[in-house]
């Protein structure tokens, strides 16, 4: 009874659906009081009713968020080149992270998985360190190519480090040239590890031998290579001595303040690429590279030279001709690459040709001038190889050659 009495007062409460919801949680305990108030009145109950416990509930436990992960600190060089401390990445690694992920996005069109995406790492979120690994940021292009690194790598870097001829390692250290070096060693003059040395053949490496010449000792460390492009005066002479008007003689300012320029290195001997005779001006290498003094003056390399020569007396298309079928020096046939006469000048009126030979002998330009009647006035040399007599050159002054204009010296037209 008390159970009916129960389920009529819970009628109107059901009927409407707001309450009903709010008394669903309270519906089971006020029918287990029902029941156990009408067993209480009655010995014998009616109703044996039972209600299983709750089911528990299915919402999931709130998880806890991952603890958020320290910043990554950077070390950023700022505008004045100081270094600071940054909580965000560099530039150059933001771009490196928009580029990956661009990358990856391209690949994901390209290449799609069956069923999978092309997730980024989760490292390009924060730091973008295994992206920068991944891919480097744009940078400038090398300076040499990658075949010509290989190509320096395998055949020049490890000939600089192996044993050289004790004679070419003392012309290299500017002891002297490399016929008087090898006349030092012969003398007896040489020590190598404390032992007296008389072969120029001898290998030896620099940086661990200890070399003494005359008692005194080799630096560990050869000067650079230099090489200078030289306007030459008249009257000068392509001489390694130390005569007061030699070409070597105008680098005695340059060679005193050595030490300010290069400090802790020996200082280089210089010499002439070639000779110019004492009444011949012009355009003159000096260098202490011997291999390359070597290659470029010897006239197997067919490197052309350009005269212009001053000429005292009138000059003639038989002139021309003469000097074109070229003249016998020290019995070898010599030939001209071109004659040409140049236009008149303002202030003299003696007439220019303009020479181009490739032999390089001595006196060559002067003898096909004079096998053909002609008498020289004035010679010049204005061309070696691609490389010209720099306008803006003053006599008797020099110039450090580039990494290009060395290479031009090589060339021809």
């Amino acid at each position: 009874m008390a159970l009916a009495t129960a389920a009529v007062s819970l009628q109107p409460l059901l009927s409407r659906p707001g309450c009903a919801l709010r008394c669903a949680r309270r519906l089971p305990s006020l029918l287990l009081r029902a029941t156990s108030s009408s067993t209480s009145a009655s010995s014998a109950p009616d109703f044996n009713i039972t209600f299983a416990e709750p089911a528990p509930s299915k919402s999931k436990a709130p998880s806890t968020a991952p603890s958020a992960e320290p910043p990554v600190p950077w070390i950023v060089r700022g505008v004045d080149g100081k270094p600071s401390l940054s909580t965000s990445p560099p530039p150059d690694v933001l771009q490196a992270i928009a580029l990956a992920e661009a990358e990856a996005k391209k690949k994901a069109k390209k290449e799609p998985l069956k069923g999978q995406k092309v997730a980024l790492p989760a490292a390009a979120a924060n730091a973008g360190v295994k992206v920068k690994d991944r891919k480097a940021a744009p940078a400038a292009p090398p300076k040499f190519s990658k075949a010509a690194r290989r190509f320096y790598n395998e055949n020049i870097r490890d000939r600089e480090n192996e044993p050289q001829r004790l004679a070419k390692v003392l012309a290299a250290a500017g002891v002297a040239s490399r016929r008087t070096s090898e006349e030092l060693i012969f003398q007896g003059k040489v020590t190598v590890n404390g032992s007296v040395c008389t072969s120029p053949q001898t290998r030896v490496d620099i940086s661990k031998d200890s070399i003494y010449v005359n008692g005194n000792r080799i630096s560990k460390k050869l000067p650079p290579k230099l090489y200078f492009a030289v306007n030459k005066p008249k009257g000068y002479i392509c001489s390694c001595g130390e005569e007061s008007k030699s070409v070597v003689s105008l680098f005695n300012d340059y060679l005193k303040g050595w030490n300010k320029i290069q400090p802790g290195l020996p200082k280089p001997r210089l010499f002439t690429v070639g000779r110019l005779d004492v009444a011949t001006s012009g355009l003159i290498i000096v260098t202490n590279d011997g291999e390359f003094a070597q290659k470029l003056a010897h006239p197997s390399s067919n490197v052309t030279k350009e005269y212009v020569v001053t000429i005292d007396g009138a000059v003639h298309k038989k002139h021309l001709i003469a000097i074109s079928e070229g003249t016998k020096i020290d019995g070898v046939k010599c030939i001209p690459d071109l004659v040409e006469p140049l236009a008149a000048q303002s202030d003299t009126k003696k007439t220019r040709l303009r020479i181009v030979v490739h032999e390089g002998r001595n006196h060559e330009v002067r003898e096909l001038v004079q096998n053909a009647g002609l008498q020289v006035y004035a010679l010049k040399r204005v061309r070696i190889g691609r490389f010209r007599l720099p306008a803006d050159l003053g006599i008797g002054k020099f110039v450090e050659l580039k990494q290009a204009e060395i290479k031009a010296l090589e060339g021809n037209n």
